[in-house]
């Protein structure tokens, strides 16, 4: 299947997930997601859950991170939909956040974090398939933005469904994931 295809199929499909399943299968990927070592970590890139897809709850990993690596610098995308690009903004307890025209939470002031400094990102998808593409909301910020990290940089991804075989139209600038992160698995990549 295509991009848009699985796009379309798999958002209906999560959006239809009762809310107390999600609660249940988030805290099944925060075990999964516990099974790591994050010491070497210093700087992660997160994103705020869109509640209106129905989004893993990525609040419940970062949660998890700051608990276990005292310290550890925290950034949001702030993006630009002008040249349909990102920028990492760093975040502390004093961060307002405010809701863009898509309705992304973002910071509505900080720092900017070099791409380059970044240890981790959690990206946001819809669905993945079984070499670690992923299918996200079709504007490629993420691609572009992980060009411009190390190549070290560790990506995860959050799914409440199981990779599919094969996404069909795999473009030449398309990331995999490192890692994907199912309820019941942990897909390596």
């Amino acid at each position: 299947m295509t991009k848009a295809q699985l796009r379309k199929q798999y958002l209906q499909e999560r959006i239809q997930i009762p809310t107390k399943e999600r609660l249940r299968l988030d805290d099944l990927m925060l075990l999964q997601f516990q099974q790591f070592d994050y010491s070497e970590v210093a700087t992660v890139f997160t994103y705020w859950p869109m509640a209106h897809t129905a989004e893993p709850n990525t609040h419940l990993f970062n949660g998890y991170l700051r608990h276990v690596v005292p310290g550890l610098q925290f950034c949001y995308p702030v993006c630009n939909m002008d040249n349909l690009s990102m920028q990492a903004i760093g975040i502390d307890e004093d961060t307002v956040y405010r809701s863009n025209e898509y309705g992304i939470m973002q910071p509505k002031t900080g720092a900017v974090i070099p791409p380059k400094q970044i240890d981790l990102v959690l990206v946001p998808l819809i669905v993945a398939d079984a070499r670690g593409y992923r299918v996200g909301y079709g504007k490629g910020f993420y691609d572009k933005f992980l060009c411009e990290c190390r190549k070290d940089v560790v990506t995860f991804g959050f799914s409440y469904f199981e990779p599919v075989a094969k996404i069909a139209d795999i473009a030449a600038f398309d990331i995999p994931l490192n890692f994907l992160i199912t309820p019941n698995l942990v897909h390596e990549f």
